[in-house]
């Protein structure tokens, strides 16, 4: 079979587009890495402002809902603020230039310095957010970064980039440090934009997160989610319906971070039931729920006429726009299994939760566990409790390596001015998720750190002083012969 020219250089076209960007990343990275503490701070305060002039704001959130056609404009606004000042506030006298920490006592000077160039792989579901989320803590390490949004949020991304390098400009850095693929943006592009970086972050399809990890260069990717959340019976029921119904209905479900099935102990099922009506939720009778079925997967997969579509437009995709219409911020479906077979138990991009009984706390925990280990391994679990035993039973026995307590889940997870987690719109899921980190995604996996290594007193230890304990619960001789 014989190969013609262009298929020969065809594969040599995004490889050598993708060059280009990395070779000027590196020049702006190498200039900026002389920053000091200072300059850096405002660089990335600059970066920041792109996204948090109010105007600006207003005007991409505005294009990423027109765009993508997911989410609520309101919902961005207030998603792309409280994210990015919640991220400044946590690298505001973060120390990520020069020496970060000293310990005389082990003779050890850690400094920060940058991993290089960055390449950010972003989804459609927050094309604002996240890119700038990642830009911020890159530039805070003092790397470049490079952009790979979804095609569906390449126009808003490259808008936003806009914004970023006129701010850059504005304090005399480098405006390459911060840059994206060209459009159309395309897997290829995408995949070398992977292969030629010094670390990839990527956050959205599990195709991409995969792809990164074989990419051959370090990557940091962050698990599916498909969060369960219990309702134990010491709960404040009404509390905790108002809690979820905020958390699932917000920017339409578009976080990974949502709810997608909340599991209700049978002594407060009737009670949590009502409440989550009250606070907006709509039951839908089996019929009602075969039929959504029906309209929401199409040959097995998330149809995208219902994802991050609101409650009301689902309903009117599935022909269910009769008496209760008004007023519904999320759908209630209940439903007893876990698997394929049971498609409301996986993860649903939309306002529609499962609702599960569980005869007790121990069923609930069960159940917990299996719709995890099904999809959303190691991403997190919410509960709604005033029982500490119950909140520790699922941090020391799940696959999750978060469990939020007591709070919408959606918002608390990837960090809230309540709680101590780092901002994040990228959240790891350890080796359950088949993932690199289980923490948020924050500036410190963006740094290099040295170690400048000095000899201390000798900490010496002898035989008997790890091993005495051992022997003498073994009965074995210092010669190491069973006595």
């Amino acid at each position: 079979m014989s190969i013609s020219a262009s298929q020969v250089a065809e594969p040599s076209g995004p490889s050598l587009a993708v060059a280009a960007l990395v070779a000027r990343a590196r020049v702006a990275q190498r200039l900026f890495e002389r920053y000091d503490q200072a300059q850096v701070d405002e660089v990335v305060t600059a970066a920041a402002w792109a996204l948090l002039d109010p105007a600006h704001n207003q005007g991409l959130s505005e294009q990423a809902v027109s765009d993508t056609g997911l989410g609520r404009v309101a919902d961005k606004v207030a998603k792309n603020r409280r994210k990015t000042l919640g991220l400044l506030r946590d690298l505001k006298g973060a120390r990520s230039v020069g020496v970060i920490a000293e310990h005389p006592a082990d003779g050890i000077v850690e400094i920060a310095r940058p991993v290089g160039v960055v390449g950010a792989v972003v989804p459609s579901t927050n094309p604002v957010a996240t890119p700038m989320n990642k830009t911020l803590n890159a530039l805070k390490g003092r790397n470049a970064i490079i952009l790979a949004p979804s095609p569906k949020g390449a126009a808003v991304c490259a808008r936003l980039l806009g914004y970023i390098r006129e701010e850059l400009a504005r304090v005399d850095a480098p405006q390459d440090l911060v840059q994206m693929l060209p459009m159309p943006v395309s897997k290829a592009l995408t995949q070398a934009l992977m292969q030629q970086v010094d670390l990839v972050v990527v956050t959205g399809s599990q195709n991409n997160v995969r792809g990164a990890y074989a990419s051959g260069t370090p990557a940091i990717g962050v698990g599916a989610g498909n969060v369960p959340v219990i309702i134990d019976a010491t709960a404040d029921v009404a509390a905790a319906a108002e809690k979820i119904a905020v958390s699932k209905s917000f920017d339409n479900a578009t976080s990974c971070s949502s709810e997608n099935s909340v599991i209700i102990l049978d002594a407060v099922y009737d009670r949590a039931l009502q409440a989550l009506q009250a606070a907006g939720g709509r039951l839908l009778d089996a019929a009602e729920k075969a039929r959504l079925q029906s309209v929401m997967w199409v040959q097995g997969k998330l149809n995208p006429a219902v994802v991050a579509r609101s409650a009301q437009r689902i309903l009117e995709v599935a022909g269910l726009d009769g008496a209760g219409h008004d007023g519904v911020r999320l759908l209630l479906v209940e439903e007893n299994g876990v698997g394929p077979e049971h498609p409301y138990s996986d993860e649903k991009l939309s306002p529609v939760l499962a609702v599960y009984r569980a005869a007790d706390f121990a069923a609930a925990k069960s159940l917990a566990e299996r719709l995890l280990r099904f999809n959303g391994a190691g991403h997190s679990i919410g509960i709604h409790s005033t029982d500490a035993d119950h909140v520790s039973e699922l941090a020391h026995e799940l696959p999750v390596c978060r469990v939020i307590v007591n709070q919408p889940h959606a918002i608390a997870t990837g960090g809230n001015f309540d709680n101590g987690l780092p901002f994040s719109l990228s959240m790891g899921c350890g080796t359950w998720g088949r993932n690199s980190i289980s923490d948020n995604l924050n500036y410190r996996h963006f740094l290099n750190t040295t170690r400048i290594v000095r000899t201390i007193p000798p900490r010496n230890v002898d035989d008997a002083e790890i091993f005495g304990a051992f022997w003498e619960k073994y009965g074995i001789d210092v010669a190491g012969t069973p006595a």
